[in-house]
């Protein structure tokens, strides 16, 4: 590969990207707290299951 013409794509794909809007960061925010939410919820539900099951032990 050729340095200078991976320098010229990276510099060529940054032109080509746009700050997102409020609406779209807000969108993309709620996505991301909504899928950290629903893993730390299934971790608890497998913490709660196993600490139950373990419990008569």
């Amino acid at each position: 590969m050729n340095p200078r013409q991976t320098l010229k794509n990276m510099m060529n794909t940054i032109k080509l990207t746009k700050k997102p809007d409020r609406e779209e960061y807000k969108q993309h925010l709620r996505l991301v707290l909504l899928g950290i939410g629903a893993v730390g919820t299934i971790g608890f539900i497998i913490q709660f299951v196993f600490s139950v099951a373990t419990y008569g032990r």
